[in-house]
Order: C-alpha cells, then sequence, then structure tokens
C-alpha cells in the first residue's frame, strides 16, 4: 500500500514539473496591418489670397488611422516619430515648393502601413545683413575667408542634439582644446573661400587649399582621417556654386547659446557639394551662429547627425 501511494507521489510530482516547465502563451491576438491613413496638413497662414501660406513656411500635420498604435513622418527622408499623430514642420527652401511627405502608421506584431501627401508651401525667408557681410552688398563684390587659424576654437566638435544638463547641443563640448596655428591641421590653412555678389545671388567658391578630413568621417570615404586630401577623394571641392539662405531648424540654432547668445537663425546651403575646407558631409547646410564684416562663426553637422563641427572663418589672412 505503502509503495502505491509512492508512485502517487512521483507521478504528481513529476506532472507538476511539467506543468511548471510549459511556455507561457504570449498572443498579439489577431495582427492586423493599419488602413484608412487619412493625413491633414495645415499650412499656416493659408487663405484665399496666399493659399501656400503666411511665409513662415510652418505646416501642422495631423494622421489616423484604423488599427494603428504610433505614427512616423518622414521628411526628405528623416524619421520624426509622433505617438499621437500630430507633428508641426517648418519648411525652410525660400519660394514656393512641393514636398512630398510620408507617413508610417505603426500597428500590433510589428506591422505598419504607409501613405504619402504632396504640401505646397511658400517662404520668405530672407537675411540681407548676413548676405552682405558674406560676399558684399554690390553685384560683382566679393569677398574672401579664410580659417581663423590665429585664435583658439577655430575648430571644435560636439554633439548634435544630446544635452547632459549645459546645452552642449550649442556648442564645442567635445574637443574643445584646439589651439592658435594646431599642427594637425596646417594642411588645411591655406583654404581661401570667396562669395561673389550676382545679379542673381550669391556664389561660392574655394580658390585654394585642399579639403580635411576629421576622423569621425574618413571610414565613410574609406580614406586616412585627420589629414588633407586633394579633389581626388574630396570631388567636389572645385568649381563655382550657389549659395541659398533659408531660416535655421537645428535645435542648437533655435534653443542653444553660443558664448551667452542666441544664434542668428539663418542658415545657408552651398550647392553641389561644396563646402568650406572641412569635408563632413554631402549636404553643406551652415548654421550661422554670429557674422559680421570680418569674423564669421558657423555650425555644420556631420552626416549621419552624429557630430556638430564648430568653425571660425576671417577676412584676414592670418
Amino acid at each position: 500500500m505503502n509503495k502505491i501511494k509512492y508512485i502517487y507521489i512521483v507521478l504528481f510530482s513529476f506532472a507538476a514539473i511539467l506543468a511548471g516547465c510549459q511556455e507561457n502563451d504570449y498572443s498579439f491576438g489577431e495582427i492586423i496591418a493599419p488602413s484608412n491613413i487619412e493625413i491633414t496638413a495645415e499650412i499656416v497662414g493659408a487663405d484665399a489670397n496666399n493659399p501656400n501660406g503666411d511665409g513662415s513656411g510652418v505646416v501642422n500635420f495631423s494622421v489616423s488611422a484604423d488599427n494603428a498604435s504610433s505614427y512616423v513622418y518622414y521628411f526628405d527622408g528623416k524619421a520624426e516619430a509622433s505617438p499621437s499623430g500630430l507633428f508641426t514642420k517648418r519648411f525652410s527652401i525660400v519660394g514656393v515648393n512641393t514636398y512630398t511627405v510620408v507617413v508610417q502608421a505603426n500597428g500590433k506584431g510589428g506591422v505598419s502601413s504607409t501613405k504619402a501627401v504632396l504640401v505646397e508651401v511658400f517662404s520668405s525667408f530672407s537675411d540681407v545683413e548676413a548676405e552682405n557681410f558674406l560676399s558684399g552688398a554690390n553685384v560683382g563684390e566679393s569677398k574672401k575667408w579664410y580659417w581663423q587659424a590665429d585664435k583658439p576654437l577655430h575648430v571644435g566638435l560636439g554633439p548634435v542634439t544630446d544635452d547632459y544638463g549645459n546645452g552642449e547641443f550649442a556648442f564645442e563640448a567635445w574637443w574643445n582644446s584646439i589651439g592658435p596655428w594646431d599642427t594637425e591641421k596646417s594642411c588645411m590653412y591655406d583654404n581661401e573661400f570667396v562669395f561673389t555678389r550676382t545679379s542673381t545671388g550669391i556664389t561660392f567658391e574655394q580658390t585654394a587649399g585642399p579639403a580635411f578630413v576629421p576622423g569621425t568621417y574618413a571610414a565613410v570615404l574609406n580614406v586616412a582621417g585627420d589629414t588633407c586630401h586633394d579633389d581626388t577623394v574630396a570631388t567636389n571641392m572645385y568649381g563655382v556654386k550657389n549659395v541659398s539662405f533659408s531660416p535655421s531648424v537645428s535645435k542648437a540654432a533655435t534653443e542653444g547659446k553660443y558664448n551667452g547668445n542666441n544664434y542668428r537663425g539663418t542658415t545657408f546651403e552651398i550647392s553641389d557639394g561644396g563646402f568650406m575646407g572641412w569635408l563632413v558631409s554631402t549636404s553643406s547646410k551652415y548654421d550661422i551662429i554670429s557674422i559680421s564684416d570680418s569674423e564669421l562663426i558657423v555650425r555644420i553637422i556631420q552626416d549621419g547627425n552624429g557630430f556638430a563641427w564648430y568653425h571660425k572663418f576671417t577676412t584676414t589672412k592670418p
């Protein structure tokens, strides 16, 4: 009789072990892709007389969809998450321009659906004073700019958007010990950059010197880093380029301060891959931190949004 009870006990224990080892059954339920995506674009200031807006370039977006839990907007391929479906975007290219905005609606189990919408927006931004400082006010005038190599911090490095409590995204928080005439960068101090006022705008041309490629970007180009390269590496370095101006939209330019002052709020972009001596981007957009008749301080974000570089230039050749 005791042996039978022992067998029952063993069988019960074994069943309990099996029950304890059984995998939990996690289920999403029925997985259905989001559908019926509806996108609304409210162009600020749009009316019967100004169908493309008031010139601010600001558009308020909203999106809804069946079976969606969150949304992502894509502007020129750059993702902007919006759990609620609401998002405000400032389009900054001057004039009336048509933009393709793609919205991804996310559902259960990782499934998603997308929809695109076209918006035609007017931006009337201008900064005549900055243009005049950069090139001269009269058609035919030119100004030459050089590295401010005799000053400390003529090159600096910082984060793009991260803020560790002191607004690091707005100044050269990481690599901030560059002194005058830095030996490593001596190869670039012959650079000469010419901005010229024309009847249709401003042009840019690098007329002397090579391109400096920092180590953070060298791997992208598969070349040696922290040294200079010629136009076999920087293939778009030479030639006359166009310069366009727009309102700054980076976090540093809109929220941060540099040496206690607000950024100017103006960005200029050099066309056709042009850049001011420091090769870190295929699209050269420079936030103007400050500008005067003889000094230019700018910030450019490296491709990949991992680093922001700070440059100081002067019209007096050091």
